[in-house]
């Protein structure tokens, strides 16, 4: 396997692990508390890589494997039913679909990796491309949750706040 490729499956696989150890260590109020007005919480930001594992990657993945250009996707449009799911159970359907979605990698030959399709707003785009936006998209939307974990936490923190400073999020 690709170097790249396996890199890209490391984080994929990793990153329904990550979000298990959140949900179960955090309350659904801290969970649900966004850090600033209009900012995602980490619940919301569970439920758009919900959304995403749904109807976002895998739908892409199999456009490049039969050469169909994309469609374009709102991050901000609700996919799913996410929104009637616990956080518990959230991390359940990702973890599952994820599982499925990683078979699909398996798929992948060294010689897929160029296979280009038309992006609406970016033009040719590669298949390695959109697997390594996939990964980063993960990790991206797990830092963004743990960022607004981290809020309550650095408002607390008396004198050490000054150390937090990069990751606080002020109301604007």
């Amino acid at each position: 396997m690709n170097t790249s490729l396996e890199h890209v499956h490391a984080v994929l696989s990793t990153t329904p692990k990550r979000w298990q150890q959140l949900v179960s260590a955090f309350s659904i109020d801290l969970l649900s508390r966004p850090p600033a007005a209009g900012e995602w919480s980490a619940l919301n930001c569970l439920q758009h890589l919900l959304d995403a594992e749904c109807v976002l990657f895998p739908v892409r993945f199999h456009a490049f494997l039969t050469g169909q250009d994309l469609g374009d996707f709102d991050p901000h449009q609700q996919h799913t039913n996410a929104d009637a799911l616990t956080p518990e159970q959230i991390t359940v359907e990702f973890t599952r679909h994820r599982q499925e979605n990683l078979s699909l990698l398996t798929q992948v030959k060294d010689t897929d990796l160029t296979r280009t399709v038309q992006h609406p707003k970016f033009g040719t785009v590669t298949l390695a491309q959109l697997l390594h936006t996939w990964a980063a998209h993960d990790l991206n939307h797990t830092i963004q949750a743990e960022r607004a974990l981290m809020q309550p936490f650095i408002i607390g923190c008396g004198p050490w706040h000054a150390f937090f400073q990069d990751h606080e999020i002020s109301a604007p």
